[in-house]
């Protein structure tokens, strides 16, 4: 243990503590722009310098490790004022338009400007612009780059596709795309990491929320909205309500007040993809000669992009299943449309996603299979649910809890997991076991595959077929070295859920923003508790799901079943990682 004091107070901490983490165990902040805790600790933006005795400079809190005896100044005046003159070098090249950002009021390098007490900036102003492909999902603002280097960070050391790289030095460094390449033309998963880890608006994803305005204001078009199981743990954010006033009651009803004709839940859908997914999955376990092993999971575009750029042999051991939000679009233009005598080509469905990724899925030129046109028509993410909830002046205080419409808005249990790592493996062993055996074993027997642990293992007995050995990963550095370890044969699988983002959807990259924290965790046990409290846990007694079975579909993986729930992967293009071109 090292005793040092900071700011005339005792601090007790471990050898090899840095002064911004010591600062932080006795109540002392230190302000910071660039430091993510282990992902990135480069002192980039030098905005926690500090003051020790003794020392003839100034130190970087987030880097310089304490030593005996050490005595720190946080915020003397030769702190503060290099602190004041680092940051407005920075706004310098700032883009400032605060009030068209999409970033405003949410935007570390706005909070430290007025903690700083920036009014007034003699520096002359040298903005940088960059060209952007006016097509692309990801959006990247060369003039709010700050050049934190938290983007090329995430990329590399978290999710493993090195897609951004430094470029330039000097007052001219910045961040583009590794290679030269066009963005479109990159490898990139579309996973958002890089935009929920980006301190200000020099990342976002492509806004939509004109399209979904335009739809609803059309008196000719019949709206349908469905809502992924992890935008409940996360959609009132950014409107000021606590979880427990966030009810999925109140976010109901603050859809139907912004106009929507219907609204319904995605967790009738992910209870679908477990009858659909869990149906493929027994019959190419009981036929182990026909197909490729292990069998993956298919409902996180994430994946899908890094499973076709980066292994892309590996593609057709995915489930041909569609995800959930795919597989609703497929019904609601089709038996949905034809229930309440609607042509489906006037008809929109509206996703509100925790993803990013889920836009391109919409795009897929081969998941139009119920009228010919996209089976789903716009997606949009949970901060944009939010910015529409404000634009439309929807107040969300005052609404009274309200349900989903019938029939495609009940879920169960083992749906509302989707939205957490482990979920969907967890949910389709429930619905396997009982397919095989036609008994449910116990809600709670696969608990091996739930929590935060980015790669999970487990083996199930399931009476009448032997032992499963399934896995599940999050997180795209955590994929990576399972596949790995599955291509060398160093471990042996029969079923594997992948997520894209670390920790499932609940940290999507759609996700609202809080900078330095991680919420997938407390989001996820969201979903673990209602599920826990739900009067149905397994998608197979999904009552809504047995009479679309019973009236329409006839069964899982029947004719027309496999029309609209199904699709070849393999049937588009994923821009391949330049270590395989």
């Amino acid at each position: 243990m090292v005793k040092l004091m900071i700011d005339g107070r005792e601090a007790i901490v471990p050898e090899g503590t840095t002064i911004l983490e010591a600062a932080a165990s006795i109540g002392i902040r230190i302000p910071t722009l660039c430091y993510l805790k282990d992902i990135n600790e480069i002192s980039a933006c030098r905005i926690c310098v500090v003051e020790v005795e003794n020392f003839e400079r100034l130190v970087t809190a987030c880097t310089e490790k304490v030593s005996e005896g050490m005595v720190v100044f946080t915020n003397s005046r030769r702190a503060r004022s290099a602190r004041e003159l680092n940051l407005k070098m920075i706004l310098s090249q700032h883009d400032g338009d605060c009030t068209t950002c999409v970033r405003s009021g949410n935007c570390s390098l706005q909070d430290l400007s007025s903690e700083l007490n920036i009014i007034d900036n003699p520096y002359p102003k040298d903005v940088p612009k960059n060209e952007w492909p006016e097509n692309s999902y990801l959006i990247r603002k060369e003039s709010k780059c700050i050049k934190c280097m938290r983007c090329v960070q995430v990329c590399d050391n978290i999710q493993t596709l090195k897609v951004w790289d430094v470029k330039g030095s000097g007052s001219r460094t910045t961040v583009g795309v590794r290679l030269n390449r066009v963005f479109t033309e990159a490898d990139c998963a579309l996973c958002g990491q890089c935009i929920t880890h980006c301190p200000t608006g020099a990342l976002t994803i492509r806004d939509d929320t004109e399209k979904v305005s335009a739809a609803l204001d059309d008196p000719a078009i019949t709206t349908v909205v469905q809502v992924a199981p992890a935008v409940r743990t996360a959609w009132a954010e950014q409107l000021g309500l606590s979880r427990e006033q966030a009810t999925v009651g109140k976010m109901a009803a603050a859809l139907r007040a912004l106009g929507f004709n219907y609204v319904f839940d995605t967790n009738f859908t992910a209870d679908l993809t477990i009858m659909e997914e869990g149906s493929e999955f027994v019959e190419r376990f009981t036929h182990r000669d026909q197909y490729n092993w292990p069998m993956f999971t298919s409902c996180c575009p994430g994946w899908v992009r890094f499973v076709k750029s980066q292994y892309p042999e590996y593609t057709t051991n995915l489930s041909t299943a569609k995800s959930p939000q795919a597989m609703f679009g497929a019904v609601a233009k089709s038996y949905f449309a034809e229930k309440i005598g609607v042509d489906p080509h006037k008809m929109r469905v509206i996703s509100v996603m925790p993803c990013t990724a889920k836009k391109a899925e919409a795009d897929i030129p081969n998941l139009k299979d119920a009228c010919g046109d996209p089976d789903v028509d716009v997606v949009i993410t949970t901060r944009e649910l939010g910015r529409l909830l404000k634009m439309y002046h929807v107040n969300v205080w005052d609404l009274k809890d309200e349900p989903f419409d019938s029939p495609l808005g009940s879920g169960t249990g083992a749906a509302v997991i989707f939205g957490a790592t482990g979920g969907v493996m967890d949910a389709a062993l429930r619905s396997a076991y009982y397919l095989v055996t036609g008994e449910n074993p116990p809600a709670d027997a696969f608990t091996a595959v739930r929590g935060m642990k980015g790669w999970k293992e487990a083996a199930f007995e399931v009476p009448g077929a032997g032992t499963v050995r399934v896995a599940v990963a999050s997180g795209l550095g955590n994929t990576r070295a399972l596949m790995e370890a599955v291509k060398s044969g160093e471990v042996r699988y029969d079923f594997v859920e992948i997520m894209a983002c670390p920790g499932g959807c609940s940290g999507g990259g759609g996700q609202p923003i809080h900078d330095g924290a991680e919420l997938a965790d407390t989001r996820g046990n969201v979903l673990w508790n209602l599920d826990k409290n739900s009067a149905l846990r397994f998608s197979h007694e999904n009552p809504d799901v047995q009479a679309l079975y019973s009236e329409y579909l006839e069964k899982p993986l029947g004719r027309r079943s496999h029309h609209l729930l199904h699709t070849d992967l393999t049937e588009w293009e994923m821009p391949l990682s330049p270590e395989l071109q």
